[in-house]
This record gives C-alpha cells, sequence and structure tokens, in this order.
C-alpha cells in the first residue's frame, strides 16, 4: 500500500485511505504513517504506533509518540526524551531533554543542561563537543552554532567542513547554503566563500539554478548563482500601491 495515499481525517482521529476509513478504530489523536507502515496515535491507554490495519504495533506505551525515520522513532517518558526501535524496544536510556529525527545515521539532540550534540544510532555521541544548537546532517553536512554564538558548517565527526563563521547559516542544497553576516543574507559555496558580493533582506536557496531574494530596498528578485540579476517579481512600491 502506498503510505503517501493514506491521510489523516479532518478530525484527526483515524486514517482514511481512497477516502474511505482505513480501520474501523476511532482515537483521541493520530498522525501520518511512515515507513515501514507504522503512525503514532494517541488513546486512553497512551501514545504509541499502530500498523495499517489499526492494531496496536506492541504493547508499550509513552506520554507521546512521533514518526519512524530510519527506523527509529522519537518519544517521550517521564525520565526524557529518546528513541525506539520499531518493536517498541527502547534503543538507549531517554535521558535527553529533546531528540530530532534520525538522518543520514545520527541524530541531534539535547541533554538536561541545554547543550546540542549528535549521537549514534545506538545513543553514543558522535563527537566529545557540546553546542548551543545542531542541526540534522544533510549528506554528511550539518549546522551547528557554536558556544561563540556563530554558525558554521560540521562533518559527522565533529571537524569543521570549511572553518567561517555566520551570525546564521542554513544547510547545503546543490552545493550552495545561505549564510548571514552583520551587512546581510548571502549565499556561499561549500569552501564557505561568498559566491557574490551583495547582501539581501532575505533569500532563499536554489531552484533549478535560481533563488528569490528580498534587496534592501524590499524588492523581491530572481538571481542566478552568479549573482546577477534575471527578473524582477516586484518591486516593494507596488506593493503599496495594491494597498
Amino acid at each position: 500500500m502506498n503510505l503517501r495515499k493514506i491521510i489523516v481525517s479532518n478530525d484527526n482521529t483515524h486514517h482514511l485511505f481512497n477516502e474511505k476509513p482505513l480501520y474501523a478504530k476511532k482515537f483521541k489523536r493520530v498522525f501520518k504513517f511512515h515507513p515501514p507502515g507504522l503512525a503514532p496515535v494517541l488513546d486512553e491507554s497512551g501514545a504509541y504506533h499502530i500498523e495499517l490495519d489499526g492494531n496496536e504495533a506492541y504493547k508499550e506505551r509513552f506520554i507521546k509518540t512521533f514518526g519512524y525515520y530510519f527506523d527509529k522513532a522519537a518519544i517521550i517518558t517521564k525520565e526524557g526524551w529518546g528513541h525506539i526501535d520499531i518493536k517498541g524496544n527502547l534503543v538507549y536510556e531517554p535521558i535527553y531533554d529533546w531528540v530530532g529525527n534520525y538522518q543520514d545515521e545520527v541524530c541531534t539532540v539535547r541533554d538536561k543542561k541545554g547543550s546540542y550534540f549528535h549521537i549514534k544510532d545506538n545513543g553514543d555521541r558522535v563527537y566529545s563537543a557540546n553546542m548551543l544548537y545542531a542541526g540534522d546532517f544533510r549528506n554528511e553536512i550539518a549546522v551547528v552554532r557554536k558556544n561563540n554564538g556563530l554558525c558554521t558548517h560540521i562533518y559527522k565527526d565533529g571537524t569543521s567542513v570549511h572553518g567561517k563563521y555566520f551570525i546564521d547559516l542554513d544547510v547545503f542544497h546543490k552545493g550552495f547554503a545561505r549564510a548571514k553576516n552583520k551587512e546581510g543574507w548571502f549565499h556561499i559555496n561549500e569552501e564557505g566563500k561568498e559566491i557574490y558580493q551583495e547582501k539581501y533582506k532575505c533569500n532563499e536557496p536554489f531552484y533549478n539554478g535560481y533563488a528569490l531574494v528580498e534587496n534592501m530596498l524590499g524588492n523581491r528578485l530572481i538571481i542566478d548563482e552568479g549573482g546577477n540579476y534575471v527578473h524582477t517579481v516586484i518591486e516593494l512600491s507596488k506593493i503599496e500601491e495594491m494597498k
């Protein structure tokens, strides 16, 4: 069965397939199905996951459950946040203040002291350094905010990708990442170098070679990967005229 064709009902109590109930039971709350075919639900007994027929996937109950990613799902217990496998077994002791979802075989977490870092699929730390914030890995690279308050990119072992720091930073998308310094937003390459000199109020990732940006005058423009203007979407003065 194509999981993408299974949707949550308008009242969030069950799932629909081809506009018909997937099973007979109703829950207090249901969420989307994720591979390998399990969905987080909540009823009087607590939070857990169900299979496609609406039956429980395991006996254990939690305070809250989330969707499966790479056969592991985030859960909340009285002791803290952690992850379970597809049989409902704890992957490691749920000791964290928050956990994300596994991506690229590692997961970002926040400990009880407020530090962020990444863990392996067995719960062990990937590297020893603590961060102010750590995002998901994508294509073996993640954004972290270090203790100096600035952002950079790291590899899975915690080493720096390019050694450059920014006020704000995004993940790499097709070889480029959004970055911000005191002058504004721009794009960098995988060496951490600015690919053009202009700075913007905001920008978006490149989409098939082009990116939407807002310049300091409030105009929405399209630029290419060389930073050249190729199209004006709308000027701020025209937006004001429409009010």
